[in-house]
């Protein structure tokens, strides 16, 4: 049983998904209590943000073996940066009950959105080694782009406070309005790994740990969490509109790969500068600086994973045909 030795410790953000998240929490609460035992679960909601990242930080494994984070994506990325805050002797398994709109990183994980089947997986799940990126400081999970795809995925928290839509509808819907009246060109000068550059004038330009971004697109279909290495994808311009959105949809089901202009590489290290500031996302949540220094940490992160099950390897983000990247 992963998680049947210490305490753990929930961190919830109760607002996630319209208030749901504060309901899941206390689910999850309470089965893990009969679980474990009421006494071994600790119990902390957020108040505000960057509150996750505070409480992780002071979580070393001395007083929690686990850290279970209820939320989306933005609590994901503050967890991570507090666990990151611990020396890595003493930073906590991270186990995730997604409750978000996008959930992209519990997609790379293979964990349910139901809490109390998410329970279950944690009986079983795999203890894995997972990858952290850095960018300027500041720790991902999943995921760091410019340009379209950043200012799409900006956008989509306006939306989904106006609305209250969720996942890949919304991500469509703020795509197509981005394409049609934002697609900007931004010149892009990059170094991979103090060897290769990168000159090119592009539409967007991502760099991946985990598959997917924006609710499910699967962006960099190869990627694996576990191999010290990030993929990156960028789309060259000029495109036109018709064919930009075009190879935006396909990019849903990882059937962009094929095109010319859109263009793949691998690396531990980036440093990335443009001819302007373009929209910048790191996990989701808006960033900005006039230069990006990208390292990763090589399996920095002990996760409960129950993706990498020999049994049941979470394969739903792989297109036909293509390998599942950790196999």
């Amino acid at each position: 049983m992963a998680m049947n030795d210490g305490n753990a410790l929930i961190i919830a953000n109760p607002a996630a998904q319209r208030g749901n998240g504060r309901r899941a929490a206390l689910i999850a609460r309470d089965l893990l209590g009969e679980w474990l035992g009421a006494d071994r679960v600790s119990f902390e909601l957020t108040k505000c943000p960057g509150h996750a990242t505070d409480i992780a930080a002071y979580a070393p494994r001395s007083r929690f073996s686990s850290i279970v984070a209820i939320g989306g994506d933005g609590l994901v990325h503050e967890v991570v940066n507090g666990l990151m805050a611990l020396p890595e002797a003493e930073r906590p398994r991270f186990g995730l009950i997604p409750v978000g709109s996008g959930n992209d990183y519990a997609r790379t994980l293979g964990m349910s959105e139901c809490v109390p089947d998410a329970i279950v997986q944690f009986l079983d799940a795999p203890e894995v080694k997972m990858d952290i990126g850095c960018c300027n400081g500041e720790h991902f999970a999943e995921t760091i782009s410019f340009g379209l795809d950043a200012a799409i995925a900006i956008d989509t928290v306006q939306r989904r406070q106006r609305t209250g839509e969720q996942g890949t509808t919304l991500y469509l819907k703020s795509g197509i309005d981005q394409l049609l009246h934002h697609l900007e060109t931004y010149k892009v000068n990059a170094t991979l790994d103090d060897a290769r550059t990168l000159g090119e004038a592009v539409h967007l330009l991502t760099v991946q740990i985990g598959p997917t971004y924006g609710g499910g697109f699967r962006i960099c279909p190869d990627a694996d969490p576990t191999d010290g290495l990030f993929d990156v994808c960028y789309a060259c311009a000029p495109m036109r509109v018709p064919e930009a959105t075009f190879k935006f949809l396909r990019a849903k089901n990882a059937h962009h790969t094929r095109y010319k202009k859109i263009r793949f590489d691998r690396a531990s290290k980036l440093h990335i500068e443009f001819d302007r500031r373009p929209p910048c996302q790191i996990d989701g949540e808006a960033f900005e600086a006039d230069a990006y220094d990208i390292t990763v940490a090589k399996q920095a992160l002990t996760v409960l994973a129950p993706a990498f099950s020999p049994d049941r390897l979470h394969v739903a983000s792989q297109p036909a045909g293509r390998r599942a990247p950790w196999r």
